[in-house]
Order: structure tokens, then C-alpha cells, then sequence
């Protein structure tokens, strides 16, 4: 993906295989000494048990200029929380397992409950959200990042490249999100992306016209990647979106909060893949079927929010025009396969561009039928402002779990 091109909306990083590797590291070493950088892993326990994870600590244990690391166990028992904390022990970095489902936690969550203040579900924007909150409670990390510990393709120059723009001071950008073709096992990858967002937008703007932040979220390569990099300055006003809506979220609320010249892409990768989601056509509340219905609430509540006004009759539009604008799609991905030496299904291909389209209207529907839905978790600000002892308390509880469950990792 070698390229120069600049889309004019928000500033791109191209990785023109010019520059050794190690020369971003060493910038990025002498940045941290005055601006320290920090990771943030949300991690399911059954991610332990893979191949993927075990390989993403090698590389980071490489990573000389991490002050902290910050990861998010959920879904693990006490067993399985003291198993991770030993799992995780070969980071040389400060680091700290928050374990998500421990008492403590559930106690903080309860109390937050009766404030109105609680996430509403489980899933990675909870787990994403909780971690934010600990590194606002250390209060000592100027930039950080956040990928997935699913990636099977995992380098270190991931993070170096995702991190430099916002790690940078002479750099103004506050927010960088990586970009990169998803291959592998000798197929095109990246469904949701490829047949149901790219087209999605591009339908959005033939029926409703043109809009800027159609246009916005039209300029990222890969506006699904799970790979972030930002200031710590906007975490407090984040909001983190609750469902699958997450990146798509995280991406609207730049929009909203900062001007685009702030925003970046930044090429990571030319080899990424991983853990793939069942398309789960038989159920709603599963893999892509959910995601995709997700997907498409966040875009529409932000449109909503701007001022454009949806109806039903919307919404059928939508899905023919989606339909369309996939199907052509759909032949431009399918010649780029057979230049490439890739596998496509045409097939199975078409059966998802079939399941999105009808989730565009279901999607349209629950937005509609449920105007009062409130789908962010409530943002640090807010919780400070209703409970100001709450973030001190929480690390304190992240501490004694620690402490309880073995020696601690993480120093206060």
C-alpha cells in the first residue's frame, strides 16, 4: 500500500519503506521521556489460551518505551485471574491485570448502578472504558494506544507506527488510527468493512446528500481497525459507545470534539489478520448479524444527532441503494482478488451483502422505535462529577486485588 495520497480531510501516514524502523523507535524513546506513552489491551481470558496473545508479548516485550501497560481481563474467574497475572508477567513493563469480574469490581459497578452511571452491557467498549479510567487515576500518561490481542500477525512496528503522529509534539494530531489490507490464509478479508460500511456511506450520500462527516468517516482506509492511538487529554469527555458500535463511535466522537486537521490514519501494516466472526445469519444478537446492526445505529445517531432527519421510508431507500452500491463493490473486490492470487466467494460474499442489507432496515427500526436509547457509557467527566471518589476507588480496588491474589505487578 505504498502510496502519497492525501484525501484532504484528515492527515494520512504512508509507510513509503524509506526509513529504518529503529529511527521511529529511538524518536519515540526520547518523546517518552518527557510525554510517557501507554498501552491498553482489552482481553477476553479465552484470548490466553490462543496463539495470537502469546506472540503480541513477545513483541511487546521488546517495547522499550511503554511507561505502563493497562490490560482488561474479563470474562475469567479467580483461577483464571490468577493464571492471567502470571501469563502476562513476562512484560518487563509496569503493567496491571484489571480483573473486570473480580467482587471488588462488581461492588464498584453496583455502586455506579445506583447512580444511573453503569454500563449497560458487557463487551469490549466496558472493557476499553474501565481501562481509560485507571490510566485517568494514575494520572500520569500523556499518549495512549489500544489494539485487540487477537492479531495473528502481530509486529512491534505495529505500535511504533500507530503511536508516532500523536506521540510527536511537533506533530498536532490528537488522534491516530492504523490502517492496513486485510489478508490472509490467502483470502480477502475485512467483510464488514469491504461489504457493509464502504458501501453503506456511499448509499448514505446518494440519499441524503452530501454531508461532511460522511465524507470524514469516507477518508479512513479501515475505519473498523481496533488499533487507536490518542492524547490522554480528551479521554475524560470520551464516550465510549456500549455495542459493537465502538470504533465507529470512538472515531464519531473526533469528529465531534476535534477539528479533522487533529486526526490521522497511519499505515501499520501490510500483512494483518485476525480472529474472524461467525456471520451468524440465524441469529440476530450474534457475530456479524450483531455487529453489522451495531454498526449501523452508530452512524445513524450521529447523522441524527447533526440534524438529518430518518424516517421508515429512509431507511427502504437505504437498503436498495445499499444493495446496489455493494453488489458493484462486490466486482471491483472480485477482480482485485484474481490480480492478487486471492480466494473470494462470490457466494458467500453475496449472502452477507443480503444479511446487511437487511439489518440497514432493522437497524433503522430499533433507532426509530427507541428515540430515548442511550448507548454511550457515561464519560469520566461525569462519573468524577457524580462520584469524585469513585476513580481513586477504583484503583485502589485493582490494587487489592493484586495484592491479594499474589505479588504485585504494578507499582502505585
Amino acid at each position: 500500500m505504498a502510496d502519497f495520497h492525501q484525501n484532504g480531510n484528515i492527515a494520512q501516514f504512508h509507510d513509503l519503506r524509506q526509513r529504518p524502523n529503529d529511527e521511529l523507535v529511538y524518536e519515540l524513546e526520547t518523546f517518552a521521556q518527557s510525554r510517557k506513552i501507554s498501552l491498553i489491551l482489552p482481553s477476553l481470558y479465552s484470548e490466553l489460551e490462543g496463539d495470537a496473545l502469546p506472540a503480541i508479548l513477545d513483541e511487546l516485550s521488546k517495547v522499550s518505551y511503554l511507561h505502563r501497560i493497562v490490560i482488561g481481563l474479563d470474562q475469567a474467574d479467580e483461577e483464571q485471574f490468577r493464571h492471567a497475572r502470571e501469563f502476562f508477567s513476562r512484560l518487563p513493563q509496569d503493567h496491571v491485570v484489571l480483573w473486570n469480574d473480580s467482587p471488588r469490581m462488581k461492588a464498584l459497578q453496583t455502586r455506579l448502578d445506583e447512580q444511573g452511571l453503569a454500563p449497560k452491557e458487557a463487551g469490549k467498549g466496558k472493557n476499553v472504558w474501565t481501562c481509560i479510567g485507571y490510566l485517568l487515576a494514575c494520572a500520569d500518561t500523556a499518549v495512549m494506544a489500544i489494539h485487540d490481542c487477537d492479531i495473528v500477525t502481530y509486529k512491534r512496528e505495529m505500535l511504533d507506527r500507530l503511536l508516532y503522529p500523536v506521540a510527536n509534539p511537533n506533530f498536532p494530531y490528537q488522534l491516530s488510527k492504523g490502517f492496513y489490507p486485510r489478508i490472509g490464509d490467502g483470502k480477502l478479508n475485512g467483510r464488514v468493512t469491504r461489504l457493509l460500511v464502504s458501501p453503506l456511506l456511499i448509499a448514505l450520500q446518494k440519499v441524503l446528500g452530501q454531508r461532511d462527516y460522511i465524507d470524514y468517516l469516507r477518508s479512513f482506509r479501515y475505519p473498523l481497525s481496533g488499533e487507536f492511538a490518542m492524547r490522554t487529554g480528551m479521554l475524560p469527555d470520551l464516550r465510549i459507545p456500549s455495542d459493537w458500535g465502538l470504533e465507529i463511535g470512538v472515531l464519531s466522537e473526533a469528529w465531534r470534539n476535534l477539528a479533522p486537521h487533529a486526526v490521522a490514519q497511519v499505515e501499520i501494516s501490510d500483512a494483518y489478520d485476525h480472529k474472524h466472526q461467525t456471520l451468524s445469519p440465524e441469529d440476530a444478537n450474534a457475530g456479524l448479524n450483531r455487529m453489522s446492526t451495531d454498526i449501523c445505529k452508530a452512524i445513524y445517531r450521529k447523522l441524527a444527532a447533526d440534524g438529518t432527519v430518518f424516517t421508515h421510508n429512509t431507511f427502504r431507500t437505504l437498503k436498495a441503494t445499499y444493495y446496489r452500491v455493494a453488489l458493484d463493490l462486490l466486482e471491483f473486490y472480485a477482480a482485485d482478488a484474481v490480480m492478487n492470487g486471492l480466494k473470494l466467494d462470490r457466494h458467500s460474499e453475496e449472502a452477507s451483502i443480503e444479511m446487511f442489507a437487511e439489518n440497514i432496515v432493522r437497524a433503522g427500526q430499533i433507532f426509530l422505535e427507541n428515540p430515548h436509547e442511550t448507548p454511550f457509557i457515561p464519560n469520566w467527566s461525569r462519573v468524577h462529577a457524580a462520584d469524585p471518589q469513585l476513580i481513586e476507588d477504583f484503583k485502589q480496588a485493582a490494587a487489592e486485588d493484586d495484592a491479594e491474589f499474589g505479588m504485585s505487578l504494578f507499582s502505585s
